[in-house]
């Protein structure tokens, strides 16, 4: 009935006009799967063995005794042989479609794989920008009081690291209240505040800002970078403002907040060679909270930066 049902499934598939790719993948997916999930009760791995289980696959037919479990073991087995996360998240695509379409043809009772997640994709880093690069985009000439404004924020994205969302919720207080030190206090994920280090270019670019900031900024708002109107600006705002200081330097490059922010961890790590470091400058709540990773103390923290990020030496 295995068969039957496994092929009905396929023409099912067929019939929607998948294609040839997406129907053989997902054959092999649920075949696949089958074979993890038949082998634990096959303690022989000779050539006899391996055709006694070829065979059982075609012949099975209990679909209803397989669980959630079973497939997040399948999944978990999956990793440990080094599949990628794409290729999982099609393998369990493949058995949550085939149960879907054996509970339509009420062969089974409800779709074990439903409440199993999809291993994360891993995203990629962005591209590195070298040092001249982020001096071209950050020394242009400032003619508005959004340059200046943007100056700040540009300057701070890559002296602190920060998140363009930390950045534009950044508040005047608390925010600001340490600066005097060459720190800012941001919220970051999990609403975890952190100090992140700010280096005498960024210090300078952001007190620029703060002597003008009162004559466009509504009278109650606590946001430290301000629109038109005297509100807070949004990130898509931001993210329009770097696109047109980009132009202007006439970098050949497309550049993003977070691209501010990977180079500053670049540049620190190539010239302190100090990950834990960065791991705090960045706020990365996962790594630095785990035992495998020692806190450093403000003070090592703060000279390792004063040493390692291009902007932060006093001039």
């Amino acid at each position: 009935m295995s068969l039957t049902a496994l092929e009905s499934f396929i023409r099912h598939m067929q019939a929607q006009n998948k294609s040839v790719h997406t129907v053989s993948s997902y054959q092999r997916d649920i075949e696949d799967f089958l074979k993890f999930y038949l082998a634990d009760d096959m303690d022989d791995s000779s050539a006899d063995a391996s055709e006694a289980l070829a065979k059982s696959i075609y012949q099975f037919t209990d679909w209803q005794i397989i669980d959630s479990q079973a497939i997040r073991a399948f999944l978990a087995y999956r990793v440990q042989h080094g599949i990628s996360a794409r290729t999982l998240a099609r393998q369990l695509s493949a058995i949550r479609s085939f149960y879907d379409y054996l509970l339509q043809k009420s062969l089974v009772l409800k779709n074990p794989a439903k409440g199993v997640k999809a291993p994360k994709q891993p995203q990629p880093l962005p591209k590195s920008v070298d040092v001249d690069w982020m001096s071209r985009l950050l020394d242009q000439p400032l003619e508005t009081w959004q340059d200046i404004r943007d100056q700040a924020i540009f300057e701070l994205l890559y002296s602190a690291g920060l998140r363009v969302s930390e950045c534009a919720e950044l508040d005047i207080s608390p925010g600001l209240d340490e600066m005097g030190s060459g720190w800012v206090r941001v919220l970051g994920k999990g609403q975890k505040e952190r100090l992140a280090p700010v280096g005498s270019k960024a210090l300078l670019a952001i007190r620029n800002w703060l002597e003008i900031r009162h004559d466009y900024a509504q009278d109650d708002e606590q946001a430290v970078f301000v629109n038109q109107r005297g509100n807070r600006l949004s990130v898509r705002s931001i993210q329009n403002q770097l696109d047109k200081r980009t132009i202007t330097a006439g970098l050949p490059t497309k550049m993003s907040p977070h691209r501010l922010r990977h180079a500053c961890a670049t540049h620190v790590l190539e010239s302190s060679g100090d990950l834990r470091a960065v791991q705090e400058i960045l706020g990365h709540a996962n790594l630095s909270t785990t035992q495998i990773y020692t806190k450093l103390d403000m003070q090592h923290l703060a000279q390792v930066y004063d040493k390692a990020h291009p902007r932060a030496k006093k001039s």
